[in-house]
């Protein structure tokens, strides 16, 4: 224990001197040293002043700033509302007729005849009979059963024969059963009666019973169907309301037009049309591409078109379509309603296109009172028309431009009569022209891009 410790043995470490003596020398202030200090002070007191004058400046300025926030904020929305109101002013506003109204009661679908049908005795007397034990009182139901799987259509080809109340039961049952399985089998069963698919099986009925033109406008009256006088049509119809139980169509319709799609394309073999019917039918399938509720049914509207078209010689159809585009501008209102009747007769073939040219040229008649008949005359009416007067009504140009573009474009007398062709042109420049990209009137934009877009193809051609 007596023996030293490690650090005991450690060399002292060398200060030197010079340090040492830095160490202890203290700093000596001076006159000038103080005379420095002393300005340097006095420079930033205006210095401090003025960052608190700036920070008590701003805070009386808040409520400045926050006015002025608010200024700009409403005016800036209020520029936005306006241009808004400008983009939903060029919308096009929706077609659509109310064509339907409240529907009458579906006549009843009992048919009592069913019961002593040829068909259903010889069944019964037949020998599979004792198995099924089939009763007269349950013929209906049986019969219905072999309609929906498709037997019923077998047994009369075999006989070669369709009876009168087996026609008429299916008949109604396609345009009155609330039962789509029933509604659907009814009218295939027609369908292959009056247009076989299988053309080399042709089959030769003897049909007992043809359904007439009464029935199909009977089952259009049952539907709620308005547009059959000129006076149940006009622009401030609205488009029926979906809740409804007992309006707008029903779904029996699409049996109603497939039918009568079939039938004219099986006139051939079968008519009890005629021309004036098939030209009053005509009419009511254009209606009914007013309902904006059956546009899902369009493409099935669009063929039922065609057929009843292709119904008429060619003797007899320029003569209907007058009498055709005469009860539709009665019944059409001319505003974009117009347009949709005009656009539903689509197609390449001549006819849809004369169709389409005459009923465009009737509208636009319609459309200055039935005043001017002349093409000349119209055509200048419409170069006349003063597009910079701000009161003017550019939506009604825009349908006499389309309605127009439909009449000129597949009509012969374009190349003719030159003039109109000129005349034309002359239109849709002053479309073009009187319209500047500045103008912000509702549809001003619509009718300066469809004039251009019009005047571009027809200088193409």
């Amino acid at each position: 224990m007596d023996e030293p410790l490690d650090f005991e043995f450690e060399e002292p470490s060398y200060v030197s001197p010079t340090v040492l003596a830095k160490q202890k020398k203290k700093k000596v202030i001076g006159l000038d040293d103080l005379l420095s200090d002393f300005y340097q002070m006095k420079n930033d007191i205006p210095k401090k002043e003025s960052k608190s004058a700036k920070f008590q400046k701003s805070d009386e300025s808040d409520d400045d700033m926050d006015t002025r926030e608010a200024e700009v904020y409403n005016y800036v929305n209020k520029c936005q509302q306006q241009m808004n109101e400008i983009s939903s002013d060029d919308q096009m506003p929706l077609w659509g007729l109310q064509v339907f109204g409240n529907q009458k009661a579906m006549p009843a679908l009992t048919f009592p005849e069913l019961r002593s049908c040829v068909l259903l005795q010889s069944f019964m007397e037949h020998a599979v009979n004792s198995l099924l034990e089939l009763k007269t009182e349950g013929g209906e139901e049986f019969l219905e059963g072999l309609l929906v799987n498709g037997w019923l259509l077998k047994l009369v080809t075999n006989h070669g024969r369709v009876e009168k109340c087996i026609g008429a039961w299916t008949f109604n049952l396609m345009l009155y059963s609330p039962k789509e399985e029933l509604r659907a089998a009814a009218c295939e069963f027609w369908c292959s009666i009056l247009l076989p698919k299988n053309q080399v099986d042709v089959v030769m009925f003897e049909m007992e019973w043809l359904p007439n033109y009464s029935e199909l406008r009977q089952a259009l009256e049952v539907y709620g169907f308005l547009l059959d006088f000129p006076s149940k049509s006009s622009s401030s119809m609205e488009i029926v309301d979906g809740d409804s139980d007992s309006a707008g169509p029903p779904q029996n319709i699409r049996s109603w037009i497939k039918y009568v799609s079939v039938y004219c394309q099986a006139r051939t073999k079968h008519s009890v049309f005629s021309t004036s019917e098939v030209e009053d039918l005509i009419t009511s399938v254009i209606c009914l591409f007013l309902d904006r509720q059956l546009i899902g049914l369009s493409s099935v509207l669009t063929d039922c078109l065609h057929s009843l078209i292709s119904f008429f010689s060619d003797d007899a159809f320029h003569s209907s379509c007058q009498k055709i585009v005469k009860s539709l501008t009665c019944r059409v209102p001319t505003d974009v309603n117009c347009l949709r009747a005009v656009e539903s007769v689509a197609g390449l073939g001549a006819r849809s296109k004369h169709l389409r040219s005459v009923l465009a040229f009737q509208f636009l008649v319609a459309c200055f009172d039935d005043k001017l008949h002349d093409d000349e005359q119209i055509l200048r009416s419409l170069i006349s028309i003063n597009l910079k007067d701000k009161n003017f009504d550019l939506l009604k140009m825009y349908i006499h431009l389309v309605l127009a573009e439909n009449w000129l474009f597949c009509n012969p007398l374009l190349k003719d009569k030159p003039v109109l062709g000129e005349m034309w042109n002359l239109c849709l420049r002053n479309c073009s022209c009187q319209i500047p990209s500045t103008d912000l009137r509702s549809y001003a934009s619509k009718v300066r891009s469809k004039a251009s877009y019009l005047l571009q193809g027809s200088n193409t051609r």
